[in-house]
């Protein structure tokens, strides 16, 4: 198995992520979480939100040497949150 993942795995790795990324944060906005289990579902957020980050970062390498890709703005449908 090749250690590159093919530049649809990555889409789709950032799509996904970023899916769980919403429902995360829907979750802890919903008001349905234990307080004892609060600290840890904002955690999750956390690592969720820096693997998102991590990915995006992989894919605008990828972009420099695959300029037909998709901007990443147009793969997360304008809703980047990047600082």
């Amino acid at each position: 198995m090749s250690k590159d993942i093919s530049s649809t795995t990555l889409m789709y790795a950032i799509l996904s992520v970023e899916d769980s990324v919403n429902t995360q944060q829907d979750y802890l906005e919903s008001g349905e979480i234990p307080d004892e289990e609060l600290e840890n579902e904002e955690e999750i957020l956390g690592d969720l939100e820096q693997a998102l980050m991590e990915l995006i970062d992989v894919y605008k390498v990828r972009l420099r040497t695959e300029p037909d890709l998709p901007a990443i703005e147009d793969l997360l449908g304008g809703d980047n949150e990047e600082g």
